[in-house]
């Protein structure tokens, strides 16, 4: 399969997560990515242990299918090489390094665009490109708990929780790579780049915008529902034998279908007919279901309610996740060139085909040479 991007030119000013992420997922894709690190190396190269292949584990994770070259922003003739190469070879920039930092060393948006206006180039940022917050950087588990993530995860009662994954910093990294491609789409009819913005904050908000419906159409704040949802009855994990179960029976019918499974008729109590009367009565009915739930395995309640058609799923942990023949299966668990260990890939297929690694995360300042010149 040839690659959707080959061709395209990306120099990453990236650090930490979301840059390189966007990198990383352009990078699967075909593109060339040309990664900036300053001496020091990317902070994520330090982030272990565990260390893979002489770099954090997180490192080697979102940085495979690039090239790395050492750049000195302020260094005036380090700085113009890179602006030279920018100017004859790449399509794309994007950045992530703190508000403002861009601009004041030369290799912001406006002063690229000013000489290369086909130069399509994407802002990551913390809070956004305006506004009173815009000048101050920021972290995932920052905008989790900023962007109100953090007041619906766990359970009601305990601390805030984070969610583990850094769904804020890839969740901006994806937005931004659609930002691009949208951009890219564009520039085929237009000759003209441009500037792409997405931010931290905007991506955890919008990771909110079903709570945020609720809320507006309730005026109640959403409370934590542990690994339940707002609005849904039953559907949530449950304590069996010897594991928990997740248990999704999200409308009428199959509630009635986890009945029969359960051997009540719970269906047929005013209480629990309908999914708001269930949302009405949920500590009730769990706590009927929490008993029962811990009288099978896992194994035994999926094989049942797989049979009755009720949607389901064992709570795995990472080792179980990554050996379950479903994986094996989707071949998303890849072989990359160079790496020791294997790496999840791109979750897409094209015409049946994933996109293949073509390299591993790149040595610090490996490509300085061929790319900048000695």
């Amino acid at each position: 399969m040839n690659a959707p991007l080959a061709g395209i030119v990306v120099v990453e000013l990236g650090h930490s997560v979301a840059a390189p992420c966007a990198g990383l997922v352009l990078g699967d894709l075909g593109a060339d990515v040309i990664k900036i690190e300053k001496p020091g190396g990317d902070d994520a190269r330090k982030w272990g242990p565990p260390f893979l292949d002489g770099a954090s584990a997180t490192f080697q994770a979102i940085n495979r299918n690039k090239r790395s070259v050492v750049c000195e922003l302020r260094d005036p003739t380090q700085r113009a090489r890179l602006v030279d190469f920018i100017v004859a070879h790449a399509d794309i920039v994007l950045q992530n390094l703190r508000p403002g930092q861009a601009d004041e060393v030369g290799v912001g948006a406006a002063a690229l665009l000013a000489i290369k206006p086909s130069l399509i180039y994407c802002n990551i940022g913390a809070f956004g490109a305006k506004g009173p917050l815009s000048d101050r950087p920021g972290y995932d588990p920052l905008m989790q708990a900023f962007g109100g993530i953090m007041s619906v995860v766990g359970e009601e009662g305990r601390p805030p929780v984070r969610v583990a994954p850094s769904i804020v910093d890839q969740g901006t990294a994806l937005w931004g790579v659609i930002g691009i491609l949208s951009a890219l789409h564009s520039r085929r009819d237009t000759g003209k780049g441009g500037v792409v913005d997405v931010s931290l904050f905007e991506t955890a908000a919008a990771w909110m915008v079903m709570h945020s419906a609720q809320y507006l159409g309730s005026g109640e704040i959403p409370m934590r529902h542990g690994s339940g949802a707002n609005g849904i009855v039953p559907y949530r994990a449950y304590r069996t034998k010897d594991g928990d179960l997740v248990v999704a029976a999200g409308n009428d019918g199959l509630f009635r279908k986890l009945c029969g499974v359960l051997g009540f008729n719970w269906f047929e109590d005013s209480r629990f007919k309908t999914n708001p009367d269930r949302v009405k009565h949920a500590g009730l009915l769990y706590q009927l279901m929490e008993a029962e739930m811990l009288k099978k395995t896992n194994s035994e309640w999926t094989a049942l309610l797989d049979a009755a058609g009720v949607p389901c799923a064992p709570v795995q942990n990472v080792k179980q996740m990554l050996e379950h023949p479903q994986m094996e299966a989707l071949g998303l668990l890849q072989q990359v060139p160079g790496s020791s260990q294997p790496l999840i890939g791109l979750p897409i297929s094209f015409d049946g085909h994933r996109p293949l690694p073509r390299s591993a995360s790149p040595a610090l300042g490996a490509n300085t040479a061929e790319v900048l010149g000695k």
